[in-house]
C-alpha cells in the first residue's frame, strides 16, 4: 500500500516531512516514501543522505543515515516490466502506474538528541538510543543546521563503518560528503575527519585507502 501524504492545515505542511517507518529495530529503520500529491515517482533519498524521526516514548530525535533505497511494485507477485515509454507518456497513457510502486529506504541510526525539557548538559550522543523511533512515526530529511551541529562529533563514523549488509566504504565517504558541503567546505572539519577515519582504520589500510579516495573535497 502507497502512504498517502499527510493531512496537514493549508500552508502548514511540516517541512521534510518525506517518509513513514514501516520496521524498526535497535540500529535502523525501514521507511516508505510518501505518495507526491501528482503523477511522479516518491523523490528517493540520497544513499549517505541524513534523516530523522523520533521516539514518542522519550522524545528523543533520532538520527539516522540512508544507506539503501529501492522502488519496488505495491503487489510482491508481479514485477514491473519494460515499457518503453518517457515519465510524460506514463502519465499520459499508464497513470495508474504510480499507483502501483512505492520506494522505500533504509537508515543506520547514528545518536539521538534529547528533548530540551531534558535540561541535559549535551545535545547530541553520537550512539544508539534507549529506542528506536516507533512504527509510523514521521520521517524527515536533517535540516542543514542540525547536521553540521551533530557533526562536530566524529564517534558516528564508527558507526557507519560497522553497519550490516551495507557497502559501508561508499556509506562513510557518502556522509562525509554531505557534511562537508553543508559545512561549505571546511577543510579543516574534513582534515579532522580523515584523521579519525586513520585511527579507525588504522588496522586496515585498504578499507581506510577506499573511503578516502570516493571523498572529493
Amino acid at each position: 500500500m502507497r502512504l498517502p501524504l499527510p493531512q496537514f492545515a493549508t500552508g502548514d505542511r511540516a517541512p521534510n516531512y518525506i517518509a513513514e517507518v514501516i520496521e524498526t529495530s535497535t540500529t535502523e529503520f525501514l521507511a516508505q516514501c510518501l505518495e507526491p500529491d501528482d503523477l511522479s515517482f516518491p523523490v528517493m533519498p540520497a544513499f549517505g543522505s541524513w534523516v530523522k524521526s523520533v521516539d514518542e516514548e522519550s522524545g528523543n530525535q533520532v538520527y539516522a543515515v540512508v544507506y539503501y533505497a529501492t522502488t519496488m511494485p505495491i503487489d510482491s507477485i508481479h514485477r514491473a516490466r519494460a515499457l518503453g515509454l518517457s515519465l510524460q507518456d506514463l502519465r499520459e497513457q499508464q497513470p495508474q502506474i504510480f499507483a502501483m510502486l512505492k520506494t522505500e529506504f533504509r537508515a543506520a541510526i547514528v545518536g539521538f538528541e534529547r528533548p530540551p525539557e531534558a535540561r541535559s548538559p549535551q545535545r547530541f550522543y553520537q550512539y544508539l538510543p534507549p529506542r528506536p523511533p516507533q512504527i509510523h512515526q514521521a520521517v524527515y530529511h536533517c535540516d542543514s543546521e542540525t547536521i553540521v551541529a551533530f557533526s562536530e562529533q566524529l564517534d558516528f563514523l564508527r558507526t557507519l563503518l560497522q553497519v550490516n549488509g551495507a557497502p559501508v566504504e561508499a556509506l562513510t565517504a557518502a556522509a562525509i560528503r554531505e557534511v562537508y558541503q553543508l559545512r561549505k567546505a571546511d577543510r579543516e572539519w574534513l582534515v579532522k575527519a580523515g584523521r579519525t577515519l586513520s585511527v579507525l582504520l588504522k588496522d586496515d589500510y585498504d578499507r581506510l585507502k577506499v573511503v578516502l579516495s570516493q571523498i572529493h573535497p
